[in-house]
């Protein structure tokens, strides 16, 4: 029955009692902390001495949980219930930690990383879930650092060994949008910058689709894409009200971090726009730029996939040309070139490529490698010099012996033959 006292770990007043074995136990319902426990007697001379054993020590186990475990515990059904995940998340999560407890390093590790590999059971429950839960996320919930916990994460999931996939794209652009303040007007943004949620996510994920299929997303962090691709997104919506508004003071109606490389995730995106404008013969005589493309996003992403497949086709048959051409190609080869440039470029200078729907590795030229001479082979019945031969000599007893050597060869050449 609830009421008698308080738990002495984590101050519950939720006090049961439990039956256990036919032992009756006084139990925080809260947390699982055994207050009293049973008693009861295992061998002849207890019982005929009238001693009384407790249940732990007549079975040789502690069956209570240490405080440092059971507040690790109470963190992870905390964390999820703050991020609201259903119960079976909580149970797996919480199996996680009690699996990772149970190893000796975990058990004496410092307080700071038992802190953070409570997130780490959550956001691997997560992953192997598909919820779309990110690693700064919960690092913020945590005030833990980005660093220990990556760290942290890799250990258990190797320690444990776990199978944890990937986060879907999709679903962390709809988490991530989602979180904007940008939806619903307030004192803090104007009613010409509140988007309708539904139009701000469908073209921001069709934006983060092109990043992908133009590689801009393959092996970097999604957030910096997703930031640059949902400010364009929300840009090209109303483009005469929202052109003037920058990445950082969007960031900050948002009431989002600007991550470090959104800046230039934004230029590329915008360079492959622009390298998708000069497929449309309508779009190419505007001569547009970074700041006007905005406006004509909504008919890129209309025909992406025609303009994507054009766009790619083009910049590999330009690289294909430049590898099958003479090495001294734009090098001040004749007069006969300089009528030939139509591009008015000065002699010995060449176009920059702009095939920039190329893979990073095909962008960038290949570093010339010198040469290797060709190595000779050695069968070890190569003559050898008398000066080679005193090139490894050390002592001076080998210097004798060889001055010997060779007398003796000379004596014996100088013998004449005999008749």
């Amino acid at each position: 029955m609830p009421g008698r006292g308080r738990c002495p770990d984590c101050g519950s007043t939720e006090l049961v009692e439990d039956s256990h074995y036919s032992q009756s136990q006084l139990v925080c319902s809260d947390c699982g902390c055994v207050i009293t426990e049973g008693v009861l007697t295992t061998t002849f001379s207890d019982e005929g001495n009238l001693r009384e054993v407790t249940y732990s020590r007549s079975t040789g186990e502690n069956e209570q949980v240490s405080r440092s475990q059971q507040r690790g515990l109470r963190r992870v059904r905390d964390l999820c219930r703050v991020l609201q995940l259903p119960p079976t998340f909580e149970d797996t999560a919480v199996a996680y930690y009690q699996q990772a407890y149970r190893h000796s390093g975990i058990r004496a590790a410092r307080l700071q990383k038992k802190e953070v590999l409570v997130g780490c059971c959550v956001l691997i429950t997560c992953r192997q879930h598909n919820w779309p839960l990110t690693m700064g996320a919960i690092c913020t919930l945590l005030y833990a650092d980005l660093d220990v916990f990556s760290s942290t994460y890799m250990q258990i999931v190797k320690l444990l060994g776990l199978d944890v996939p990937s986060l879907c794209l999709a679903e962390l652009v709809k988490t991530y949008c989602s979180s904007f303040k940008l939806f619903q007007a307030s004192p803090s943004v104007p009613a010409k910058y509140v988007e309708d949620k539904e139009k701000m996510l469908s073209r921001t994920m069709q934006l983060v689709e092109l990043a992908n299929e133009t590689w801009l997303v393959t092996g970097r962090h999604p957030l910096p894409i997703i930031t640059a691709a949902t400010f364009l997104a929300w840009q090209s919506l109303q483009p005469a009200d929202r052109l003037s508004c920058s990445l950082a003071r969007f960031c900050k109606l948002a009431n989002v971090d600007l991550p470090y490389p959104a800046s230039s995730r934004l230029q590329e995106l915008l360079a492959v726009l622009l390298r998708m404008a000069e497929q449309l013969a309508w779009l190419r005589v505007l001569r547009l730029d970074k700041r006007s493309v905005v406006k004509h996003i909504g008919d890129l992403l209309q025909h992406r996939q025609s303009l994507v497949r054009s766009a790619f086709r083009d910049g590999t048959a330009e690289v294909e040309t430049r590898e099958k051409e003479p090495p001294g190609w734009g090098q001040g080869q004749g007069e006969g070139e300089v009528g030939n440039n139509s591009l008015g470029l000065p002699q010995g200078k060449r176009p920059a490529s702009p095939a920039l729907l190329l893979p990073p590795c095909m962008l960038k030229s290949p570093k010339r490698i010198c040469p290797v001479p060709p190595v000779s082979t050695v069968t070890g019945d190569e003559n050898i010099s008398d000066s080679e031969i005193e090139q490894y000599l050390r002592t001076p007893q080998e210097v004798r012996d060889f001055q010997r050597a060779q007398a003796a060869r000379q004596a014996a050449t100088s013998v004449p033959n005999p008749p």
